[in-house]
Parts: C-alpha cells; structure tokens; sequence
C-alpha cells in the first residue's frame, strides 16, 4: 500500500487540503525551467492510505497534488481532468479549485 501526506488546511469554511507521495516530501524536483520543493511546511500532514487521501480531496474546496500515485488516483477517479496536469521532471502535479 502506497503512503500519500495529507496535510488538511481549514481557514473559515474554506478546506484545502495538500497531498503529495510519501516519497517525494522534501525533495526538490526541477526540470531545467521549473523547480518545485515538496515543502514540508505545506505538505507534511498526516501519512494516509490512497484511499484515505482521496476521501479527503473529495471533501475539500480546494486541492494541491504531486505525485504518480496521488495525482493518477485523483485522475482515475473523475477528480481531475487528464489535461490539467503540469508533469515536473516527469512527475504530475495538479491542483483543484472547486467554486
């Protein structure tokens, strides 16, 4: 079973919640005209399971993903759209803003 960090930010009736592959947090990924740093600060919340991560992006206003497992879990269930991935280094990251 793959680890995603879910890191769920509440601010008023706003929920956002940040989620990246447990592998990643920390590093710092870049591709030659983008660099990205898997922040602790911003990422690091509890360690979930997929399933677990996904419930909560269901439930939330908005989302901040990275990462093959999560950003491909999120695709295959209808949360995010194919095309609204950035791929950083070959890794996809996308974001999800409900309104």
């Amino acid at each position: 079973m793959k680890s995603i960090y879910v890191n769920i930010i509440r601010k008023g009736s706003h929920v956002l919640v940040a989620a990246c592959d447990a592998d990643l947090l920390g590093k710092t990924i870049s591709d030659g005209r983008l660099e990205f740093y898997v922040s602790e600060k911003f990422y690091k919340g509890e360690k979930k399971s997929l399933e677990a991560a996904i419930e909560a992006i269901r439930h939330a206003n908005s989302a901040n993903l990275i990462g093959h497992e999560i950003v491909g879990r999120a695709v295959s269930e209808g949360l995010v759209h194919p095309k609204a991935i950035l791929a950083i280094s070959g890794i996809p990251h996308a974001q999800i803003i409900r309104i």
